[in-house]
């Protein structure tokens, strides 16, 4: 009787209830099936939509890329914002070394005149006579028109030396210092960028011509080192020094250059007149104790130096680096296979 009873008011209390239980299990699963028997049925259909949505991600990548590069394509350059306009920074001294080349000089102080970062531009001389007035009064005005800021004025070499480029100048009043033959331009973006990278290691040298020393064999028990070039760097990747053909430096190794650089490695350079470049990397990476740094960049070369392109210049330099590395008695240089890369330009880096 009592069974009766609770099994009763169970069935009013919609518990126990086999036809509500029969329903309740149709609401629950009769959804799942139909859409499982959808994917059996379409096994392919997830594939395929992954298929199409790679498809777009792969065409829109393109899309970004192709628009991107529109700016070069279209010979467009934008300027992005840097700090080295600010007065604070100081900006950079541009050394335009100067030698039996005129083609293109008037291109190349007006293009650097044009850059942000610029605050003086000094060309160094070295020519058999002095610049005629005309050229001087033509290139006055060119560097007026690019910016009334900058301040322009010739040093002139009176002994004609390679050597003399590196001499100290007074009135320089930025701690930058930008030295480039006549011959190579570096777009302005580049070199703020490289004055940057400076700005963050201002002791050592910064800049856009590496080489390397490679031990090749020992000669009475002292190591001789070949002079590599730009093809064996850039296949490798390893370098030590950074030329002065176009390189930042402090200011304050013009003065060392001249009045602490040993005397034997002076007079050497004077009397072989080759290697003043390299002299100078010696110089810094001894004072510093530190690699130099290369940026990654374009470089524009519109003409060929008189000493540059000469026949048996690698096997020259071997023998003067060799040279100079046993006048300082040490191996201040040292390998690195860093470079500095502006991100904002570059997609893979």
């Amino acid at each position: 009787m009592s069974t009766a009873l609770i099994r009763v008011r169970e069935e009013e209390a919609g518990l126990g209830s086999p036809a509500k239980e029969k329903a309740a299990t149709r609401g629950l699963y009769s959804g799942r099936w139909p859409l499982l028997l959808w994917r059996l049925r379409h096994p392919l259909c997830g594939a395929a939509s992954k298929l199409r949505l790679l498809s777009c991600v792969v065409v829109l990548g393109l899309f970004l890329l192709v628009g991107s590069r529109l700016n070069s394509f279209m010979g467009w350059n934008f300027h992005h914002p840097s700090s080295v306009s600010s007065p604070s920074r100081g900006g950079y001294t541009v050394l335009i070394n100067t030698w039996n080349q005129n083609n293109h000089f008037k291109q190349i102080v007006g293009h650097y005149a044009s850059c942000a970062g610029t605050h003086a531009i000094r060309v160094i001389w070295s020519q058999s006579g002095p610049p005629q007035e005309k050229l001087k009064s033509h290139l006055n005005e060119v560097v007026a028109s690019k910016s009334h800021k900058h301040d322009f004025k010739f040093d002139i070499i009176s002994d004609g030396t390679m050597i003399s480029r590196f001499r100290p100048s007074g009135d320089i009043r930025t701690d930058a210092v930008f030295s480039v033959d006549d011959d190579v331009i570096i777009p302005c973006p580049t070199l703020d960028f490289a004055f940057t990278v400076w700005q963050s290691a201002p002791s050592t040298m910064v800049g856009f011509v590496p080489r390397a020393h490679l031990p090749e064999a020992e000669i009475n028990g002292v190591p001789y080192y070949k002079y590599e070039g730009w093809w064996p760097v850039w296949r490798k990747g390893t370098y030590s020094m950074i030329l002065a053909q176009a390189a930042f430096f402090h200011r304050k190794y013009l003065d060392m250059y001249t009045s602490i650089m040993p005397s034997t490695v002076y007079d050497y350079l004077i009397r072989e007149r080759i290697c003043e470049d390299v002299a100078m990397s010696l110089l810094i990476a001894n004072a510093s104790g530190s690699p130099p740094i290369w940026v990654k960049g374009k470089t524009y070369k519109i003409g060929t130096s008189g000493t540059s392109r000469l026949e048996g210049q690698t096997d020259r330099r071997s023998r003067c680096l060799n040279e100079l590395l046993s006048l300082y008695e040490t191996v201040p240089l040292m390998h690195t296979n860093v470079k500095a890369v502006d991100a904002r330009q570059e997609w893979f880096w």
